[in-house]
């Protein structure tokens, strides 16, 4: 069974600052041997925060060990329009594009597990493996 990661995990493991940062390397050793699958927005959001408040070496980190073992997929037309659609129909800001893209992947895929700390997961009816 696959597992979605985002954002919050990725940042989690290569910043070891984070709060969250031993339970997300737990977490990783746990599901080691799993499909792991996230979409292209997630590599972009998360090159975005990486690069912002960490040193480059964890952007490498990020490119060069962790992106390579997890699929990334593209947005296409129809995962963009379910994603923008849920995103206009909450009529509110407080769950970002990302993350419906990300609840609207792992629906279209049969994914029910998020490598995430993020609650906005849970709020959703997926499960967090953190």
């Amino acid at each position: 069974m696959s597992v979605f990661v985002d954002t919050s995990a990725l940042y989690a493991l290569l910043d070891e600052a984070d709060a969250n940062h031993l339970e997300a390397s737990d977490a990783l050793r746990r599901i080691a041997g799993t499909e792991l699958v996230t979409h292209a927005f997630i590599v972009v959001e998360t090159c975005a925060l990486v690069g912002r408040r960490l040193p480059w070496a964890a952007s490498e980190r990020l490119i060069d060990g962790l992106l390579p073992v997890v699929d990334v997929r593209s947005v296409d037309d129809g995962l963009r329009r379910s994603a923008l659609t849920a995103y206009r129909s909450s009529a509110s800001a407080r769950v970002s594009l990302v993350d419906h893209t990300s609840f609207a992947l792992m629906r279209s895929l049969g994914v029910t597990r998020a490598f995430a700390f993020d609650a906005d997961f849970a709020r959703e009816g997926f499960e967090l493996i953190t």
